[in-house]
């Protein structure tokens, strides 16, 4: 009796083990038989978190001396398009060094559909020349610097002399997220004679272009320069 209740209990361990075995071999081949997944490449970075990165850089620099003909690169003082160049090249978008080298490049955009990280470009002279780029960071606030004694600052866009002398505005981050360089034919000390201090590649201040004959077009420049002191 006791050999027979042995038999039977060995008997149910060995199909037991069995019945194992073969679950085990029938998931592993199944494993193997399963089609292997496609790893993901790492998605390409928008172009709003490009934006994001581009204001987070400058706003890194709030309250840096505002100072003409600042040089490329220079991070303890800016004017209006060192300070534009040097925040896109840290987030890969090389740009030319002055206003109106860079207000042709990019998408043109039209002020009421101005997205974060567009440059603005206005004309605060009012004589037909841009001198000065800034940063739209939205919310109808702009990222930017002018005049000895503000430096790099946040100014409200809407009603302001940047919103009344607007020129133009420029997209330079594209929609797929992908920086747009600059042409390379650029140089980013290159200077116009007729508008550019030699120093920076920008529009010079009123008071220091060529006098002209009509006295009260002079007169306009200085009264402009004296009051935002001086190209930024």
């Amino acid at each position: 009796m006791n050999n027979n209740t042995n038999n039977i209990k060995k008997s149910r361990i060995v199909k037991t083990l069995t019945g194992i075995g073969l679950g085990l071999s029938i998931a592993f081949s199944g494993s193997v038989l399963l089609p292997s997944q496609p790893a993901h490449a790492a998605a390409a970075p928008s172009s709003s978190s490009i934006a994001d990165r581009v204001i987070a850089t400058g706003k890194q620099f709030l309250g840096v001396p505002y100072h003409f003909g600042a040089p490329s690169g220079r991070t303890d003082e800016f004017d209006c398009s060192s300070f534009t160049q040097y925040v896109f090249k840290q987030n890969g978008i090389d740009l030319p060094r002055s206003s109106r080298q860079q207000s042709t490049v990019g998408t043109p955009v039209s002020k009421n559909q101005l997205q974060p990280g567009d440059l603005v470009f206005t004309d605060t002279n009012h004589d037909g020349v841009i001198n000065h780029v800034s940063i739209y960071i939205g919310n109808g606030q702009l990222l930017h610097t002018y005049r000895v004694g503000i430096g790099v600052t946040i100014s409200d866009f809407a009603g302001s002399a940047w919103d009344r002398s607007f020129v133009t505005a420029r997209r330079v981050i594209p929609d797929n997220g992908q920086a747009r360089a600059a042409s390379p034919s650029w140089d980013t000390q290159s200077v116009d004679p007729q508008s550019a201090d030699p120093q920076s590649g920008d529009a010079q201040p009123a008071h220091k272009r060529p006098q002209t004959k009509q006295v009260s077009h002079v007169k306009k420049h200085e009264r402009t320069s004296s009051r935002w002191g001086s190209e930024r």
